[in-house]
């Protein structure tokens, strides 16, 4: 392993990745570390006073952890086209009694400046990035306070450009990745390419340290990683099902049912391509979406909230990469140390 983990005290070289919306639990983050590997705080669609919360809690345990934050990229959403798409949902909504905002489409930073703030006040090992990359003064300042900065990419050129911004460690994400793609130009389409793959193209273009998921399911596909010039591998999906995951019991359920047969990537629910397993929604709403983030994700929010509180996996973003069939219901711990099991 790298120097970075070595520091970090990590000796299992399969991390959990963050994941937001509430799957990403201090609990599991506490044990991601003391399997061996370590964790990430999801801050996305979070308050900084929640992931100051959150950061208190797993500190008091002792472990290393890290937190990653959705830099604001935003994607802007035609007018028109979101009136069209709120208009086309607008009869699901009715089921639930809702009625989706068809008005001004609601743009936001999730919190951006305040959670930069927590993180530089109150200082964590690792800082990782999504969507963008942020501004060099915000790595320095990071940097200053004794934050080793993370960026996440999704090729070689991205890897290039985080690394002229001065971070210290890239994570590389396939697209083969569950939920949001890291993509910087998510109106392109995404590249198919294996992880193995793309690490071996990142790698010979840093000398970064670099840690690497997207459709990891087996230790199998852990050793390859590693090979390929990974320091460590990442897993998001693998660990929905867990004891410690917060993921909603209809999406655990979901990625053992047979019904769900394959996933997709969509921008359907968020404006925003992301893979999810494929269901109703998907396969109804994915042509008529507009591209548009946040918009899109604020405008179908309410909805999926409600299809979350009903169990109804119809409408329910059911995030997941494609090795979710490898998914099982044990700890954390045993998760993880399953996966590396083959080094």
């Amino acid at each position: 392993m790298s120097r970075l983990l070595d520091d970090l005290g990590v000796s299992l070289p399969v991390l959990a990745a963050p994941m937001a919306g509430g799957s990403s639990t201090p609990a599991l983050v506490t044990a991601a570390a003391r399997a061996g590997g370590m964790g990430f705080l999801a801050a996305g669609y979070k308050t900084a006073q929640a992931l100051a919360e959150q950061i208190d809690t797993v500190r008091t345990e002792g472990v290393a952890f890290g937190v990653n934050l959705f830099v604001p990229a935003p994607v802007p959403v035609a007018p028109e086209a979101y009136r069209r798409y709120a208009q086309v949902l607008q009869p699901e909504a009715d089921r639930y009694g809702l009625q989706l905002n068809a008005g001004e489409p609601v743009e936001d930073d999730d919190d951006w400046a305040n959670k930069v703030d927590v993180l530089i006040a109150s200082p964590v090992l690792l800082v990782s990035f999504t969507f963008g990359i942020p501004d060099p003064v915000v790595i320095k300042a990071l940097r200053r306070s004794g934050t080793t900065v993370l960026q996440s990419v999704t090729s070689a050129y991205e890897a290039r450009q985080a690394s002229e911004a001065g971070v210290d460690a890239l994570v590389v994400q396939a697209s083969a990745a569950g939920g949001h793609s890291a993509t910087l130009t998510p109106e392109r389409p995404l590249a198919p390419v294996p992880l193995p793959d793309l690490v071996a193209d990142v790698r010979r273009s840093t000398t970064l340290p670099i840690l690497a998921g997207g459709g990891i399911a087996t230790p199998a596909d852990v050793t390859a990683t590693l090979r390929a010039g990974a320091d460590a591998a990442v897993v998001g999906t693998l660990l929905l099902r867990t004891d410690e995951s917060g993921a909603a019991a209809a999406h655990k359920a979901a990625l053992t049912d047979p019904a769900f047969t394959e996933t997709v990537l969509t921008r359907a629910f968020t404006g925003r391509p992301a893979r999810g397993l494929r269901n109703h929604f998907t396969e109804r709403y994915e042509a008529a979406a507009p591209a548009g983030y946040p918009a899109v994700h604020h405008l179908t929010a309410p909805l999926r909230r409600a299809a979350g509180a009903a169990g109804d996996t119809r409408l329910l973003h059911l995030w997941a990469g494609t090795g979710y069939r490898e998914a099982k219901a044990e700890t954390a711990t045993r998760t993880l140390q399953r996966l590396a099991g083959r080094l």
